[in-house]
């Protein structure tokens, strides 16, 4: 499975579920299991990449902004939901993490930003086709600290002049 294949796969989960992260869970491991196990864990070393390199102190901002505080689940569970909107919303947050104001239709703090069941999606399948628990990938980790200069995330002030446009989007 190439990079392409990867975001299609997510752009159709996402679509047929209307944006319903728990439900893209579902529909990725439907999608998953008509594949082959290599594919899946094909899908598996996309998705865990781009789980490690959104690791980082300024999207963990961001998350703080939009969800009105992350602990450490909470962002992890984030940068799999942000993974599951896609390329554009997923790459652009990266990019500029303060762009999620203008990259994100609408935000339900209730159902958005929890994409716990997107992580899981490919290990699912992988059982589901071998009766066996998904091998090592052979991705490297991410680090133990995000990428990035660390940011006082309890620091309101901090957060509205780094991330102007989600905090007059979102706090304000």
């Amino acid at each position: 499975m190439d990079e392409t294949e990867f975001w299609e796969l997510v752009d159709d989960t996402r679509e047929a579920a209307e944006g319903d992260p728990e439900e893209q869970a579902d529909l990725l491991v439907a999608r998953l299991v008509e594949l082959d196990p290599e594919s899946v864990l094909d899908f598996a070393r996309h998705f865990e990449s781009r789980y490690n390199r959104a690791y980082t102190w300024e999207l963990w901002g961001a998350a703080w902004v939009l969800l009105d505080g992350a602990s450490d689940d909470a962002f992890d569970y984030f940068r799999c939901w942000l993974i599951g909107q896609g390329r554009e919303v997923f790459e652009g947050a990266l990019h500029d993490p303060d762009s999620l104001a203008d990259l994100l239709d609408d935000f339900d703090e209730d159902i958005d930003g929890d994409g716990e069941d997107l992580g899981y999606a490919a290990d699912e399948a992988y059982e589901q086709l071998t009766g066996m628990v998904a091998p090592d990938l052979d991705i490297p980790p991410a680090p133990e600290e995000p990428a990035g200069t660390p940011i006082d995330l309890e620091n309101g002030r901090q957060l509205a002049e780094r991330y102007p446009r989600l905090w007059e989007r979102f706090r304000a």
